[in-house]
């Protein structure tokens, strides 16, 4: 019977040890450890749901500066509710929550010493003790709510102040009901003028006494409207007195807050704590991998922010029916809504991986794009939480093509965004001039959006609107849409072949009257491109890669320029800014030449090698970027993390494919990280992956086998992959330079097709 027992309890040991709960390898400080001269990340900790509308971060910077968290800080100030997607494009419908013990009102006032030794940071919970106050305070966060419980020491002022920041904010106190209401009107821009984040907090016990506050003056009252108000909640606590705060907002009204707060319920604490993290580990597991322990930490890490953003900027009424807020026009609407992403950073990879892995969510993603242009009569290209004035292309048209054409948006979706894809590629936002395309009327006529014409980052432009319109290509021959419109999208797809200078072998801008730009320095970020120079820009011709190995001079000197990239050194002509920009001081510093990961356009470009004939090269580099730039730590990116992107390049390339040209149905093979991994895919099949023989010196794929038959192209085909897949790796430390160097081997690219 022992022996019975003690079999028993091996089991459910070594169940529990083997038991993935992937949540633990996460960590949410990774590229944390940033500033305005350098990023490592931008990152703060987002302690948040999947996809949820609010998140909480501890504040360690004053209200308003983007960099609301930083690593090398050592005092907090608050917990904050936020929507930030990037310090750069700051935040909105900000307030704060801050335990303290005294008479502490202000930021300056109430901040507190703490150690990262003893700050816990998860996806779903956050930890930390505020020495100067002695108190442990910990958050557990649901989609639209969250509930904080503060362990207090004896102190007979023992207080929570409530901030709702400056720019227009309101506080009431209901002391019969434990309950403090307000809204704050914090934000950076794109939002309509009646916009106000209202929030409801509840405490689990009477008040001792309560005030508000406006600017830094303490009023007897119950409530007040001023430029920067809050409240303070006093309690008599004794030592190791838990007080609860149950937290909630709504963009619609005080009433959808109170109905946001029901996801919270009457449960405990630890029950919401576990409710998240049993939500996190069922996103987390849709890809399940074996890999080194700190490969594990870096995967998680990034997949973790890679289902972030967008955010949901919808709330269910009181009918159970999705509404929203329109951030475009002010109106309550149905139907969905998200928001925080930039797609001239997401089209290469977030939005793919969602395609791929997790497609229910990106559908609605889609109705809520139709119902942004239907609010607002343009596609967003950047969107916090309207329409931002940040970037330069036309992206949405990628995003929202990769869907259509992989029949994951609903088909009665497909006639309306591709008619919302046409207005927006002819014409401008009267007001933000990001979104739609600037400089339209000259790309349509001239082919290209010229360099002397006041229009910046003119070039960058044109190279993105040329993707764009193959896309738009693409789903009006699926959508059967009149020869001539079809065929005049597939024309404009070739514009970027208008900004190739032969003489040097690279884009250049090119002015209205047809000569190129002078005098041109490669070299030079900004000017005629957008956070880059022309060795980066060059390669964004992602849909027609033959092409541009045409233009080049063939096969040889394609693969030679690629090889350039790294060889010249990390020089840079920073004169368009008049100062080096933290994305040119991450590029120079990291020993790969003008290979300038940290920032998105070049992304790709390493995966380009497979075009070349020679794959073996991009496994190398795959490798060493991964290698290099990725570590799961406060400084774990080697630029910004913006929204999920260069989180998803690592999660697809440590899987060993990449999407170079969303919009295909194909992926191009790369470098496994990882040993095994198992992809679940929503339709109940799973791509199952293994790499035989892989290690940190077996980079180079010998051969592979798709389902047991040998696989000598350079890309794996998404269609066959949702059927389900088993690809088989086999590395080694020798590259195999007689695999995939046939011209069948190579990926799609529009000239390749008569």
């Amino acid at each position: 019977m022992r022996i019975i027992k003690l079999f028993i309890l091996f089991f459910f040991v070594v169940r529990l040890i083997t038991a993935s709960d992937f949540v633990d390898y996460v960590n949410p400080l990774m590229g944390s450890q940033s500033e305005f001269k350098l990023s490592t990340g931008n990152t703060y900790p987002v302690i948040g749901m999947p996809w949820g509308m609010n998140c909480w971060t501890p504040q360690t910077n004053k209200m308003g500066d983007g960099w609301v968290y930083n690593y090398n800080h050592y005092q907090i100030n608050g917990f904050k509710q936020t929507h930030q997607p990037s310090p750069w494009i700051n935040d909105y419908g900000q307030f704060s929550i801050m335990p303290v013990t005294g008479n502490k009102i202000t930021e300056k006032q109430r901040e507190s010493w703490f150690s990262h030794k003893s700050e816990l940071a998860k996806p779903h919970y956050y930890s930390v003790y505020l020495a100067d106050h002695d108190i442990f305070t910990e958050i557990a966060p649901t989609e639209r709510a969250a509930i904080f419980r503060m362990t207090f020491p004896e102190n007979d002022s023992s207080r929570i102040v409530i901030d709702a920041f400056d720019k227009g904010s309101f506080v009431k106190v209901i002391p019969s009901e434990n309950k403090i209401i307000g809204y704050t009107t914090r934000n950076s821009g794109g939002v309509p003028d009646n916009f106000k984040n209202y929030f409801v907090i509840i405490f689990d016990q009477p008040f001792a006494e309560y005030r508000v506050w406006t600017g830094n003056k303490i009023i007897a009252a119950k409530e007040v409207a001023d430029n920067h108000v809050g409240a303070v909640i006093d309690f008599k606590t004794r030592k190791g007195q838990k007080v609860h705060l149950r937290v909630a907002s709504s963009f619609i009204s005080y009433e959808q807050a109170e109905l946001n707060l029901k996801e919270l319920g009457d449960k405990s604490f630890d029950t919401i704590k576990e409710q998240g993290r049993k939500r996190w580990n069922e996103v987390l597991s849709k890809i399940d991998i074996e890999a080194d322990l700190d490969v594990k930490r870096t995967f998680y890490s990034c997949l973790y922010r890679s289902t972030l953003f967008p955010r949901k900027f919808y709330e269910i009424n009181s009918a159970g029916e999705v509404v929203h807020y329109s951030p475009y026009n002010g109106e309550i609407r149905s139907g969905y809504m998200y928001t925080d992403t930039g797609f001239w950073d997401t089209f290469r990879a977030l939005f793919p991986l969602l395609n791929l892995v997790y497609p229910d969510e990106n559908i609605k993603i889609q109705q809520g794009l139709m119902n942004t242009y239907l609010e607002s009569g343009f596609m967003p290209e950047w969107a916090s939480p309207g329409h931002r004035d940040c970037m330069v292309g036309n992206n949405s048209a990628s995003v929202i093509a990769d869907a259509i054409l992989k029949d994951i948006t609903p088909d009665s979706l497909h006639l309306s965004l591709y008619e919302a894809m046409i207005k927006t590629a002819n014409d401008v936002h009267p007001e933000v001039s990001s979104t739609g395309r600037l400089g339209y009327e000259y790309y349509n006529t001239l082919g290209y959006v010229p360099y002397n014409v006041g229009i910046k980052e003119n070039a960058a432009r044109t190279l993105e609107y040329a993707y764009n319109d193959w896309c738009i290509y693409q789903v009006a021959k699926k959508l059967n849409r009149p020869a001539a419109e079809t065929e005049l999208y597939r024309t404009r797809s070739k514009n970027y072949s208008n900004l190739f200078d032969k003489s040097s072998g690279l884009m250049r801008g090119r002015n209205k009257e047809g000569d190129f730009q002078a005098p041109f320095n490669p070299l030079k970020w900004g000017d005629a491109f957008t956070e880059g120079n022309s060795w980066h820009y060059t390669w964004s011709v992602f849909h027609d890669i033959e092409g541009l190995k045409k233009l080049m001079g063939g096969r040889e000197k394609f693969v030679s320029m690629l090889d350039s990239v790294f060889a010249v050194p990390p020089v840079f002509d920073n004169s368009y800014y008049g100062f080096t920009i933290h994305e040119i001081r991450e590029m120079q510093i990291m020993n790969m030449g003008n290979y300038a990961h940290g920032n998105q356009p070049i992304q790709h470009m390493i995966y380009l090698y497979n075009y070349g004939g020679e794959p073996w090269k991009t496994q190398y580099w795959v490798r060493e970027t991964m290698n290099r730039m990725y570590r799961p730590t406060p400084d774990g990116y080697c630029g910004d993390e913006d929204n999920g992107q260069t989180s998803a390049w690592y999660v697809f390339s440590a899987l060993g494919f990449y999407p170079v040209c969303p919009g295909t149905d194909q992926y191009v093979i790369g470098s496994p990280l990882v040993n095994k991994a198992t992809i679940k895919l929503s339709n109940g099949k799973k791509i199952s992956i293994t790499a035989t023989g892989n290690n940190a010196t077996n980079r180079y794929i010998q051969s592979m086998t798709v389902n047991g038959r040998k696989h000598q192209a350079n890309y794996l085909d998404y269609n066959q992959l949702k059927r389900g897949a088993n690809i088989n790796f086999k590395m080694d430390s020798i590259p195999n330079k007689k695999r995939g160097i046939l011209e069948k081997d190579v990926p799609y690219s529009m000239s390749m097709l008569k």
